[in-house]
């Protein structure tokens, strides 16, 4: 019987890369009905060689980290020096789930006639959805934690971005003393997708992805009541006051939206600045955007590739029709073939623009002005998202006062970074559910067992 197919490409060339299988709902059923065997081998094996089996997986990951670099690079139109630090940051969370593992503990909690200890016992089987974005990372920051909790993962990989995926299950189960601890099913989200969340023997579901999908995968858990993650969109703020270090804010800021080429859920692509200093930030901002280099992945000095698809890139594009944003500045980006969009800057006074109240996924960046601390807080909340955002000030009492009031899973100050594997990491409002990253990840794939212990 022939196998179905999909076509893979270059988003900066649009070259063909490869032709990837689509699976059938039925072998979906076979590949959890195999996780399911997997996991009931898996959590009856001793910390120690469950241990011993995440760092072999983090020892693996790191031999063939520029393999998988080359891959994500070519795949995604991401730099291949950004392709590189994300493909060693997957060994990294591998390694730091396998020391993880013996420090999954519960509570004892002393009770007249006896005391009740609490158990994380695995959920089971879990189904993982990563986006395209961010292949490689995302993966680890769900495959990794499951495994050391004690389940067993079946890997959706997007359809746009699927090879390093495909090339980190091949790598995992060379190592994995558990045959079939994690595979990795392609195919598109309506079928391949559809046949995976709705499995009653998947246990729980970790998606990432665009808030509106969330919400079909949420609606797909209800039936069987399935645990579930959501990592969903985002509109961050990046808040600028005038007693902040504005060349160090405006520095960074390109970083902050531009970085994968817009293509990030933690993207600050509303910039919130102080009007004392607004002239002073957006001349800043927009020399540190000129020195970005916009072109081939595969060159070392690249700093923004290609979107992802031509699909994207026209539908990124889109938001330079806007009326209310005046644009200040347009980069420059290659032309002829990939899915090329430059940077562009632009400024709205009103705050109620497309380009300010919708996730662009892009690299455009809007500057808006603002005049006093509860000005700040009121634009930052005026969205439905909550996922990340920054506050840039040198007053200690007002960064707290406003990282309490923001809305948002994940705030930084004086600082652009949203992510570290020891932190947890998701978001609040319609940002998403739960938390990947740190303890709290890897509690998230757990089931909490309480234990009466009588003494009478």
């Amino acid at each position: 019987m022939p196998v179905n197919t999909f076509a893979v490409t270059n988003p900066a060339t649009e070259e063909h890369l490869d032709d990837v299988r689509i699976f059938t709902p039925d072998e979906v059923t076979e590949a959890v009905v195999r996780a399911k065997d997997a996991q009931r081998t898996w959590a009856k094996l001793t910390l120690a060689a469950r241990q011993s089996a995440l760092y072999a997986m983090a020892e693996a990951v790191g031999e063939h980290v520029e393999e998988l670099a080359q891959l994500e690079s070519r795949d995604v139109g991401k730099p291949i020096s950004s392709a590189r630090a994300e493909a060693q940051s997957v060994a990294e969370v591998f390694r730091y789930y396998a020391g993880a593992i013996d420090k999954l503990s519960g509570d004892s909690i002393p009770l007249d006639g006896g005391m009740t200890i609490t158990i994380h016992e695995p959920v089971g089987v879990v189904a993982v959805v990563t986006p395209w974005n961010f292949p490689l990372p995302i993966a680890s920051w769900n495959v990794a934690p499951a495994l050391a909790a004690g389940n067993s993962v079946v890997l959706k990989p997007a359809s746009l971005t699927p090879l390093s995926s495909l090339r980190l299950g091949r790598i995992i189960e060379e190592v994995s003393p558990v045959p079939g601890l994690l595979q990795v099913v392609t195919g598109g989200g309506g079928t391949v997708g559809e046949a995976l969340l709705n499995h009653p023997q998947v246990d729980k579901i970790s998606f990432t992805g665009s808030t509106e999908v969330g919400r079909s995968v949420l609606n797909a858990s209800a039936h069987d009541i399935k645990r579930v993650t959501l990592e969903l969109g985002g509109k961050s703020a990046n808040i600028v006051f005038a007693d902040a270090d504005i060349s160090q804010a405006a520095r960074s800021a390109p970083g902050a939206v531009f970085d994968n080429t817009g293509q990030d859920c933690c993207a600050r692509s509303r910039i919130l600045v102080q009007r004392d200093v607004l002239d002073e930030f957006l001349e800043e901002f927009i020399a540190a955007t000129k020195a970005l280099q916009v072109g081939d992945p595969a060159d070392e000095n690249t700093d923004l590739g290609p979107l992802v698809s031509s699909s994207h890139r026209d539908a990124v594009a889109k938001f330079l029709d806007d009326d209310g944003v005046e644009f200040i500045y347009q980069g420059d980006a290659p032309k002829g073939p990939g899915n090329w969009l430059a940077p562009h800057i632009g400024i709205d006074h009103t705050a109620d623009s497309r380009c300010s109240r919708e996730e662009i996924f892009g690299p455009i960046a809007v500057v808006i002005p603002f005049d006093t601390e509860d000005d700040a807080v009121r634009l930052a909340n005026d969205t439905i998202y909550g996922l990340s955002g920054s506050i840039w000030t040198g007053d200690l009492g007002r960064a707290m006062r406003v990282a309490r009031a923001v809305d948002s899973g994940t705030l930084a100050v004086n600082s652009n970074s949203s992510v570290r594997v020891q932190t947890p990491f998701g978001g609040f409002k319609q940002s998403g559910l739960g938390r990947e990253l740190g303890m709290n990840g890897l509690r998230g794939y757990t089931e909490l067992k309480s234990v009466f212990l009588s003494s009478e």
